[in-house]
């Protein structure tokens, strides 16, 4: 699917195809493109999209380049879903001062800009201001996501807080912190790569002085969500480990139940054992309360302990 954009009185405006002969597009933002599709971008820019196997497996010092006057930048987008949160690389091109964006799947920092494209607030002058407000949204939508990783964050705090932490109860605070750290990882690394992107830019003295300006106002943004990112990661350790801890401890009770079961019912054992030793003279044959007697010492011995371990709180 093609999605075309012109200008218009500094706002992008989308137009078909067939508005390309009248009206000089400025943005092409290509999802999925197909064999079709990509004939025609050929046939009318004289510009070859990037391959999808050229959108994978690259290099990490291979992602921004210039090359025959053209500026190529591979970026990773962040993609949140029901069963979790993925990167999807874009690739952008800008060739003849036209923005070409290539990839697989659309993302929702592209569905909000092209929804939200007549009515910016700051007029657009260039392919370039294109590009830079798409890093800008970028960064709020991974804003957006931090502040869910928070939400999240504290309603399990409110959880794990909680009087008695069962086991079941710890399995899902662990999933849930597990969750957040991920999510947290993939907006500090999407994060990561679009600082590179905005600073290979800012080198490619392409920018004039509005732009630069707004990409220094970007990279001070990053700055401080790195700051968040940071702290949400020292949030999900104390979390972790204090619910490792609420399950260590709940280990520790069921450990220390069986000590002292097994100590409690350590004398009666040893009384019974002296009882059943072969005598020559059996001391119940003996003695008619012999059996009466060896019970009331089982008893005893059993009774004594426990009341000592329940003074002293070791039974709760």
């Amino acid at each position: 699917m093609l999605n075309i954009f012109t200008l218009d009185q500094g706002h992008l405006v989308k137009i078909s195809t067939q508005d390309i002969t009248t009206r000089q597009p400025i943005w092409i933002d290509a999802i999925a493109p197909s064999a079709t599709e990509r004939d025609w971008i050929n046939q009318s820019f004289s510009f070859s999209l990037p391959q999808p196997e050229h959108l994978r497996d690259i290099e990490a010092s291979a992602r921004f380049y210039e090359e025959h006057g053209e500026l190529h930048l591979r970026s990773d987008f962040l993609l949140s879903e029901e069963s979790g949160s993925r990167s999807v690389i874009v690739a952008f091109v800008l060739a003849n001062n036209i923005l070409f964006s290539v990839h697989d799947e659309d993302l929702p920092v592209f569905q909000m800009f092209r929804q939200h494209a007549a009515g910016h607030p700051e007029p657009i002058q260039n392919s370039l201001d294109v590009l830079i407000d798409l890093y800008g949204s970028d960064i709020e939508f991974s804003a957006d996501a931090l502040e869910e990783v928070y939400a999240d964050l504290g309603s399990v705090s409110s959880t794990v807080l909680m009087p008695a932490l069962g086991d079941k109860k710890a399995a899902v605070v662990l999933a849930q912190v597990a969750q957040s750290e991920h999510l947290n990882g993939r907006i500090r690394r999407n994060l990561m790569d679009t600082r590179r992107a905005i600073s290979f830019l800012m080198r490619s003295m392409r920018l004039s002085p509005n732009q630069l300006e707004e990409a220094r106002q970007a990279m001070q943004d990053i700055d401080s969500l790195d700051g968040h990112t940071a702290f949400l990661f020292e949030k999900i350790n104390f979390l972790m480990n204090t619910t490792v801890g609420f399950i260590s401890i709940n280990q520790n009770k069921i450990v220390r139940l069986f000590s002292v079961a097994s100590v409690g019912l350590l004398p009666p054992t040893l009384i019974a054992s002296i009882y059943g030793m072969n005598f020559k003279f059996m001391p119940e044959l003996e003695w008619q309360y012999g059996y009466l007697f060896a019970l009331i010492l089982m008893v005893a011995s059993v009774t004594i302990p426990f009341w000592i371990f329940q003074r002293k709180g070791w039974l709760k």
